[in-house]
């Protein structure tokens, strides 16, 4: 969905009035818009079934190997309390549920930019971010009767983040977001830019469609959602943080995170003002990387505001796969999967997603400079 919010933002910007103006629905972090045309009435909330091209998480994991495969760690499985309560969690953190998750084993760090080069030289692959737009798809996700942007707009083009030049109303996120040709996970900050020296840094601008080819590739999957959190949490049950209790601070130092006042100055007291290498913090209790910061990762389930009021009715849930469609109020017509972790643009003046309980959500064709994957394997 980021693709063609970016296209029409784009058109805003240069003053194609006709279209309206994008209305901000997220103010988390996350690039949304509720209806992208001024002239189409909002539509009522109604789940969204799969994307053609997207895969649903299989029901029954296939058996992985017995030993620890390099660079993953093992994960024991258990119950836990998934969830928020908290004063600062948000309406889809709640209510509180019990999940069981067997055992896993887990990337100890997001999937790097030279692992995914072994993939893209393996397989030839081409990412989303490198293709043209494609308006059959695209509006798949948008209310009937929107209008197509200009064919001058559909460029293979990525969202990059920009400081801006001094303090601005928070709730207008193109102020910061940019739709940038050429923007790439070789150029993630647009062609200018590049990855040389960055191999341990973690891949950034691919989609939920990219992520799941390379888990393919690579004989693994993505995380689910319980599988993540859980993973995340470290052994902490109940912890805000998976280092514990207290908040983050410019001498309380755990992972890469906005530092100084949002979106205009980083003062990246924490040493990065964009993501850090894989290994540059320490790791939670299961020796996983990166569970907090530094870039948002991509699970296989569909995101639904009301997924865990389903599953807190079933009781104890085991092994849940995630719900079998996308509802998202403020965008109806756009199937979403789930983003957790947070990223080096939260703050806690305006994005705090790197506690453990916190969810997102995005499209499966948006890619950004702010989000990677890492991937699973079932024992």
């Amino acid at each position: 969905m980021l693709k063609i919010v970016s296209v029409i933002i784009a058109i805003v910007v240069a003053g194609a009035a006709a279209w309206g103006v994008a209305q901000l629905v997220s103010k988390h972090g996350s690039m949304s818009v509720a209806n992208v045309a001024a002239a189409v009435p909002v539509a009522t909330s109604q789940p969204v079934g799969p994307r053609a091209c997207c895969t649903i998480l299989p029901k029954r994991f296939a058996s992985g190997p017995t030993t620890a495969p390099a660079g993953m760690r093992l994960i024991p499985g258990g119950q836990f309390t998934m969830g928020s309560d908290t004063p600062d969690a948000r309406s889809d953190e709640k209510p509180l549920h019990e999940v069981k998750v067997g055992p896993f084993w887990m990337d100890e760090t997001d999937v790097t930019n030279a692992q995914f080069a072994k993939f893209v030289e393996a397989t030839g692959y081409v990412t989303t971010a490198e293709k043209k737009p494609d308006w059959e798809e695209m509006k798949k996700q948008l209310p009937p009767g929107t209008p197509k942007p200009p064919e001058d707009k559909f460029v293979a083009a990525s969202i990059v983040f920009r400081p801006t030049p001094g303090p601005v109303d928070t709730r207008d996120y193109t102020q910061w977001w940019e739709w940038v040709g050429g923007a790439d996970w070789r150029h993630p900050e647009g062609p200018q830019s590049n990855i040389n020296g960055k191999d341990d840094y973690p891949v950034v601008q691919v989609s939920w469609d990219d992520a799941v080819a390379y888990a393919k590739w690579a004989g693994k999957r993505l995380p689910t959602e319980a599988e993540w959190e859980f993973a995340a949490r470290g052994g902490l049950e109940g912890r805000k943080y998976w280092w514990g209790e207290e908040d983050p601070s410019d001498t309380s130092i755990h992972c890469n995170i906005w530092q100084g006042h949002f979106p205009d100055k980083n003062t990246a007291q924490d040493g990065y003002e964009r993501s850090s290498p894989v290994h540059a913090f320490k790791p939670n209790g299961y020796g996983l990387y990166d569970m907090a910061g530094n870039v948002w990762q991509w699970c296989a389930d569909w995101y639904r505001t009301d997924a865990y009021a389903l599953d807190s009715a079933k009781g104890v849930v085991a092994n849940p796969t995630g719900p079998e469609t996308s509802l998202d109020p403020d965008e109806p017509y756009t199937p979403k999967h789930v983003i957790r972790g947070g990223s080096f643009l939260c703050n806690a003046s305006y994005c705090s997603s790197y506690r453990v309980a916190a969810r997102m959500k995005s499209s499966a064709d948006s890619s950004t400079n702010h989000t990677g994957f890492r991937c699973v394997m079932t024992p």
